[in-house]
């Protein structure tokens, strides 16, 4: 279980892990209305190296990427939501709309995103295979998105 962490903090965690050789992973996200797709996911991300970081969009970033009346849950909570879980080693809020910056700086050895960026364009994807970092795309679980929970909320009404 890890912890909220700025960049700063991260990039002192990321050092401490190339020094001993251990392979950081890194993904980003909305993580609106936390699931057990969610935990599904990062349980298999975190599998794939010593530790995982985990970027959180920015209230701004999730409405322009979500729409209106996104997020349901704001930032920091969310944030908190997914330090908390025992799969993540940190939890770094960001306010842009993509995760660029963020891998810049940690350079993980892997960055992983859902199943869906099979048939999409990934618009991390160049920046990670730059510095020669892999990108795992990982299957997310049947029938468990956000979307949908928002879907059968509002059937409820």
């Amino acid at each position: 279980m890890g912890r909220m962490l700025t960049l700063d903090e991260a990039l002192v965690q990321r050092e401490t892990l190339r020094a001993h050789g251990q392979a950081l992973v890194f993904t980003n996200g909305h993580f609106d209305l936390l699931h057990i797709g969610h935990l599904d996911y990062l349980e298999n991300a975190r599998a794939l190296g010593a530790a995982l970081f985990v970027g959180i969009n920015g209230d701004p970033s999730t409405e322009r990427l979500k729409g209106d009346g996104r997020p349901l849950v704001p930032a920091h909570e969310r944030a908190r939501l997914i330090a908390a879980l025992t799969p993540v080693d940190g939890a770094i809020l960001f306010q842009e709309d993509t995760a660029h910056a963020l891998i810049d700086a940690l350079r993980p050895e892997i960055y992983v995103k859902g199943g869906d960026y099979r048939d999409k364009v990934l618009p991390e994807r160049a920046a990670v295979e730059a510095y020669g970092g892999r990108v795992v795309l990982i299957d997310y679980l049947p029938d468990h998105s956000t979307s949908a929970l928002i879907a059968k909320i509002k059937a409820l009404a």
